[in-house]
């Protein structure tokens, strides 16, 4: 954010952890820099072609929503007050790097738990549960998803070969009440999130016939 006292306050986007059973908040990781772009698709989870003609025009659930953003993260301000700044001088963006990664992985520790059952000759393991993932871009769009996609360019380092500039390109995909249940945490997070939609849409002008070059549905 800028200096001068008339610059205004910028929101970043970023990603939040839930804990999956309490919904407590487990690690709030806010982006160094907003994306340029945000790039989004929508599967229509219409009734299979080939079904009944009255089902034509049923929707089975929420569309499958993706997401792909690229963020930047770079080490030049913080190496600038390195006084303040000691993990960067010795660590560059290592550990911002390392904190979008382990969204990815399974905790060290129940993977560890698991082997070592197994050792003891469990026939059933589950697998691993992660933290439930929400990815907020401003207060209109606060919604769980699940990483699908995860490439980092490091473009830049210091003399101990640390990383101080990278681009990291997250892809993302919604996870809906159909695939979190309505009574979760997740699923109503999805529901708000689909009903600010809705709002949004309430606000935009309706068209005319007129504009479309007809008077009206024949």
């Amino acid at each position: 954010m800028s200096g001068f006292p008339n610059s205004p306050y910028i929101l970043k986007g970023g990603i939040v952890l839930l804990d999956p059973t309490t919904a407590q908040a487990q690690r709030i990781i806010v982006l160094q820099y907003n994306p340029d772009t945000l790039t989004r698709s929508l599967q229509v989870q219409a009734v299979a072609e080939g079904s009944d003609r009255s089902e034509a025009l049923r929707l089975k659930g929420p569309p499958v929503e993706t997401f792909k953003v690229e963020a930047e993260i770079d080490a030049t301000d913080q190496l600038e007050e390195s006084k303040n700044n000691r993990a960067t001088v010795d660590y560059g963006i290592h550990p911002q790097i390392s904190v979008l990664e382990s969204i990815v992985y399974p905790k060290s520790t129940e993977a560890q738990t698991n082997f070592t059952l197994a050792q003891l000759g469990t026939l059933e393991i589950m697998p691993m549960e992660a933290p439930l993932t929400l990815f907020v871009w401003s207060s209109k769009r606060i919604l769980p998803v699940r990483l699908t996609e995860f490439s980092v360019t490091e473009e830049a380092f210091d003399t101990k070969l640390n990383p101080i500039r990278a681009k990291v390109s997250l892809g993302m995909r919604a996870l809906s009440y159909d695939d979190l249940g309505f009574s979760t945490k997740g699923g109503s997070l999805f529901l708000a999130y689909q009903q600010q939609k809705e709002r949004m849409a309430a606000l935009s002008k309706n068209g005319a016939f007129g504009a479309l070059g007809i008077g009206g549905i024949p």
